[in-house]
Formats: C-alpha cells, structure tokens, sequence
C-alpha cells in the first residue's frame, strides 16, 4: 500500500472520529459554540484527507519532496487550523489572543500550501505513469 495514502487515511480517520464526537456532543448539549470547529474537521480534516488518501492510491506516484511537502502540510495543516480554531473561537484556556490567532493562521497558511501544492502535482502528473 503507498505510505502518503495509508497516513492520509490514518489521519482523515482520526478526524471523522472527532467531528463525529463532536456533532454528537452538540446534539446531546443542545450547544452550537462548536459548530465552525466540527465543520472545518469534517471538511477540512474527514474530506480532505481522504481525498487526497484516495488520489495516492489511485494515482501512483513517486515519493518527492513536493509529495512530502503536500502530505505532510495537510496533516499539519488540518491539525493547525482546527486547534488554533478552537483555540481562538471557543477559548477553552487563557491564552493570549495573539498567540491563539498566530497558532489559527499558521495552520490555515500550512493548509494553503498542501492546497497549492496538491494543484501543482496534478499539472505536473504524467498519464504514462499511471497503472489505472
């Protein structure tokens, strides 16, 4: 099995876990505060990754540094910016708001990257290496 999808689905796994906690936490508290968390995890973390755990499976490609620098931005990336999101709209812990607005961008640029990235490799993805 390619190691980018196993990781990617790995981590797309994990998120669908918590997004699921998570909807069911709102559901039973009858609470919203974490509604625009659970939402970038399940977009951003369940759908993401996992479509991108698919495309490594599907697509054979080499391991390059622009393969790890996409695989490993998206994982950052998703990690970074729903922690920073929580951190910086639910509050749960006294932090500088500066600190917990720094830790939100950091992750959203990570993810941008991972975006970016994705879109160059399929620009620069030969038919020829396909085995579909």
């Amino acid at each position: 099995m390619n190691k980018n999808s196993l990781l990617l689905l790995r981590f797309a796994s994990l998120f669908g876990v918590i997004g699921a906690i998570l909807g069911a936490h709102m559901a039973g508290s009858g609470s919203y505060l974490f509604r625009p968390v659970h939402a970038h995890i399940l977009v951003v973390g369940w759908l993401s990754l996992f479509a991108w755990a698919v495309y490594y499976k599907l697509f054979q490609t080499t391991q390059t540094v622009m393969t790890k620098i996409h695989v490993w931005s998206a994982i950052l990336g998703s990690c970074g910016l729903t922690i920073g999101m929580w951190l910086y709209m639910v509050k749960p812990f006294d932090l500088p708001e500066a600190f917990t607005l720094s830790f939100y961008i950091a992750g959203g640029v990570a993810l941008l990257i991972s975006f970016i990235v994705f879109f160059l490799m399929t620009l620069f993805y030969r038919e020829e290496a396909a085995d579909l």
